[in-house]
């Protein structure tokens, strides 16, 4: 009976649609994580009496087919890169993006990831670096007899050395954007790597044109709204119920159909 694949269907949907979900949730205390949304488009339909086929020799044509559908299919889980809330930290190598734009990266074998998640350390070199040592790019160097560092929002990095008041640029900051930023590629520890849908970065200032600027003693939080989120989670498990129950429901009609043939 079509009806138990169709439904079958609907279900493995929304398991996944629970999966993206519970990722989203687990990741609400995750630094600049931008939740995933699964989208979903109807199978393929077999057409017992296709619309607007002539129905008489008079030229009558049919006004409503009768159209048998197969089921549900996933086609993505793309990422809303809506802007998240900013949180103080007060701590001066966390830096938030506040509009448009992602820090460069330097992996260990050469290649570049972007990241929304500004809370950088220092490296036994003073280079600016991730949580997992990785290289900010441009590389900023800050000096061991650094007393201070300040970096305003158009990303120049500047020190104030001991013994002294005058602060002195060390560094410029950059981002990169792109014209598709969902088309990224996500790697985990909150990277992620340019893809062929995701277009060439283009790097640039902070605060010019079409880049967002720098808040120094912040983070951007997850864009992960909790109510949104519990409210998708029922609606996906009410949604696989009623799968369930149509399968339920043809299995007891083929039940009742083969007592017929005893």
């Amino acid at each position: 009976m079509r009806a138990l694949h169709t439904a079958a269907t609907g279900m493995m949907a929304q398991e996944l649609n629970v999966q993206v979900i519970s990722n989203n949730i687990a990741n609400m205390r995750t630094t600049g994580y931008k939740r995933q949304r699964a989208e979903f488009q109807d199978l393929l339909y077999e057409h017992v009496n296709r619309v607007g086929t002539q129905t008489s020799s008079q030229g009558n044509i049919l006004p409503a087919g009768i159209e048998l559908g197969s089921g549900v299919k996933t086609v993505g889980t793309p990422r809303l890169m809506s802007q998240g809330e900013l949180a103080q930290t007060g701590k001066d190598y966390d830096i938030a993006i506040r509009g448009e734009g992602f820090f460069k990266i330097l992996m260990p074998d050469g290649r570049t990831a972007y990241t929304r998640d500004g809370s950088f350390e220092l490296d036994q070199q003073g280079r600016l670096v991730t949580a997992q040592g990785n290289v900010v790019q441009p590389q900023i160097t800050i000096p061991a007899n650094a007393s201070s560092v300040s970096i305003n929002s158009q990303g120049q990095v500047s020190i104030t050395q001991q013994g002294t008041t005058t602060q002195t640029q060390i560094g410029q900051l950059q981002l990169s954007i792109f014209v598709n930023k969902a088309g990224l590629q996500s790697m985990g520890d909150n990277l992620y790597m340019e893809t062929p849908a995701s277009g060439t970065p283009q790097d640039g200032t902070p605060s010019t044109d079409g880049f967002g600027n720098l808040q120094q003693g912040y983070l951007e939080q997850a864009n992960v709204e909790s109510v949104s989120e519990i409210s998708d989670l029922i609606a996906a498990q009410r949604a696989y119920e009623m799968n369930a129950k149509v399968i339920s429901a043809a299995d007891q009609m083929l039940s009742a159909t083969s007592n017929l043939m005893r």
